[in-house]
């Protein structure tokens, strides 16, 4: 088996399953459709009669297994376009057909065939079917459209993990369930945080528990741009599409825009603040000492995205982004994207996220511009995170189409890496809106533009934190900060009462459980709103002035005097201030 690499091992398993699934609905008019490897495992689509459940994986597991024990010959089969054709056809594979119908007319077919099982594939494989471990398992079952076009039909996409050996499948299954608990569409909904409904699809509703997190996070930003130096303004919703003609996103970007026919004029709902902020810019006469000039804005957005595509909070219709430009003249530049490379890794860290990759992505093969100015913006990015002193990874025609770009990657609690901040640089907007300052030789000169995000998408980001915590947020970004639990509501709900009055007045949000419940119950189910504090009130308390405090996640109390509590407070609540980072 060890003569076999992962990706093989992975890629016959597929074909394994697809046997197996075969065998067990050998009446259910099962179209194949394509099954390729995939990060951790891999997945097929078909089309079947039966709908398949969860239950069903443990069968075809079974299944999978038993046909790996029969040491099956796996044989490569070669035909011509038309004898694939045909061969597929009188096997009622018509998707099979549809992929072949697309491979250039001359090219030779290539299919793997495992005892009756027969798919059209380039392979490689192993020798049979006994050379595949037992080290996999089936996961789950999900709907896609066939080929990824929601107009066409929608398939039954079987996932699995498959590994080459028995000890990392288990590990990754203990990740996988790790990832479950963290899921933050399970956390949103058991928290009262946000939900989605189906008349506004990818478009999530937060509740006011989840409205002040995701406020809290604006106000985070808000006290950064005081500290460096930016101005947020507030630019319309819909837009003539003339304006995103000249900024080059119709012709780019027109897919993904949502658009509407007024007084027999088209307008756009936009997708990006960019081109406002061109606008503003070009409306007034600027100098060099203006410059660099930061525009912030929070203004929601919305871009159209498949509906196989979106996922919870991670990828949505509509959201808002902490976004900025800033005009620049060009021989600026590297100061000004050192500073950014401070303000991201400081706000980074202050979130936690203590693993950070920083890419620098070149130009793109669809690109606006000559590659003369493609030249000078790239090497003006390098020079900058040369000067800022952070390692960065050049990743080859991965940049926008207007510019290279600088993306900021950090990795969560379980190890994934997600995309966050991106620093663009772009010569192809001031050039299109014409845009101009005056420099120190009373010239007129073009300014470069930097696009800037340092949380990005705030939805998104409010789901990466949401996993990356757990659902437990810090006590500075808690809807509720602390519960009070009197021990006996008759005895001592009127020192919680008055207690909470004093935190009220120190601007600390925590409130009251007094229910009439048990202590042991109300603990539990405090746990799993995942409040960072409980605070029990009992006789010993009422009588020392002080509060039996217990943490989250933790079973250990300790007891502090109200002023201690208080000054311990206040010093967590301080961290919701960037200027203390």
């Amino acid at each position: 088996m060890a003569k076999f690499d992962l990706e093989t091992i992975r890629h016959s398993s597929a074909h394994l399953m697809a046997q197996a699934i075969s065998r067990l609905w050998p009446n259910s008019n099962i179209q194949f459709g394509v099954g390729p490897t995939i990060e951790n495992g891999f997945y097929y689509d078909l089309e079947m009669d039966d709908r398949l459940n969860d239950d069903d994986l443990k069968k075809i597991e079974k299944k999978m297994k038993e046909i790996v024990k029969e040491r099956l010959p796996i044989e490569k089969v070669t035909m011509t376009r038309s004898e694939a054709i045909e061969f597929f056809t009188k096997e009622k594979q018509l998707l099979k057909v549809e992929l072949i119908e697309a491979i250039p007319a001359g090219d030779e077919i290539t299919c793997f065939k495992q005892g009756e099982f027969i798919d059209l594939c380039r392979g490689p494989h192993v020798d049979n079917t006994g050379d595949l471990p037992f080290s996999f398992k089936l996961l789950h079952i999900a709907g896609a459209y066939w080929r990824g076009d929601e107009k066409n039909q929608m398939l039954q996409r079987v996932y699995a993990a498959s590994f080459d050996d028995k000890n990392k499948l288990n590990q990754h299954i203990k990740f996988l369930e790790e990832a479950k608990k963290r899921d933050h569409r399970k956390l949103g909904k058991e928290l009262e945080l946000f939900h989605f409904e189906q008349v506004a699809p990818a478009s999530p509703f937060f509740m006011p528990k989840g409205a002040f997190v995701y406020n809290q996070l604006i106000e985070f930003v808000r006290k950064l741009y005081v500290r460096y130096g930016y101005s947020e303004v507030i630019t319309p919703q819909i837009l003539d599409s003339e304006l995103w003609h000249t900024s080059g996103h119709y012709e780019h970007y027109k897919d993904n825009m949502y658009f509407s026919k007024i007084d027999e004029r088209e307008y756009a709902v936009k997708p990006m603040n960019c081109p406002c902020h061109m606008l503003m810019f070009k409306h007034y006469r600027y100098s060099y000492r203006d410059l660099p000039l930061r525009y912030a804005d929070f203004g929601r957005l919305h871009r159209y995205e498949k509906a196989g595509a979106v996922a919870g909070l991670t990828r949505v219709r509509t959201f808002c982004q902490d976004d900025a430009h800033v005009f620049i003249p060009l021989s600026d530049i590297q100061d000004e994207i050192v500073q950014l490379m401070e303000m991201f890794f400081k706000s980074y860290t202050h979130f936690g996220f203590n693993k950070i990759k920083v890419n620098l992505s070149t130009r793109p093969e669809k690109k606006s511009g000559d590659d003369k100015t493609w030249d000078v913006a790239e090497n003006a990015l390098k020079e900058a995170l040369l000067k800022s002193g952070h390692e960065f990874h050049i990743k080859e025609g991965d940049g926008a189409f207007y510019g290279p770009k600088i993306d900021i990657d950090i990795a969560d609690a379980l190890g994934r890496f997600h995309q966050l901040g991106t620093i663009q640089l772009d010569f192809q907007l001031p050039e299109r809106f014409q845009l101009k300052f005056t420099n120190q030789n009373g010239e007129e000169e073009r300014p470069v533009v930097i696009h800037r995000a340092l949380l990005g998408s705030l939805e998104r980001f409010f789901g990466i934190y949401l996993e990356h915590v757990g659902g437990a947020f810090p006590f500075w970004l808690a809807p509720e900060q602390a519960v009070l639990v009197p021990v006996n509501n008759e005895v001592h709900l009127e020192f919680c009462n008055n207690l909470k009055k004093q935190f009220d007045s120190l601007g600390l949000r925590v409130k009251i459980d007094d229910r009439n419940e048990s202590m042991g119950y109300k603990t539990r189910q405090i746990q799993k709103t995942k409040i960072p504090y409980m605070l029990v009130i009992g006789d010993k308390e009422v009588e020392g002035n002080s509060v039996s405090i217990r943490s989250y996640g933790s079973r250990d109390s300790e007891t502090l005097t109200i002023d201690d509590l208080k000054m311990k407070f206040l010093e967590l609540d301080k961290l919701k201030d960037p200027s203390l980072i």
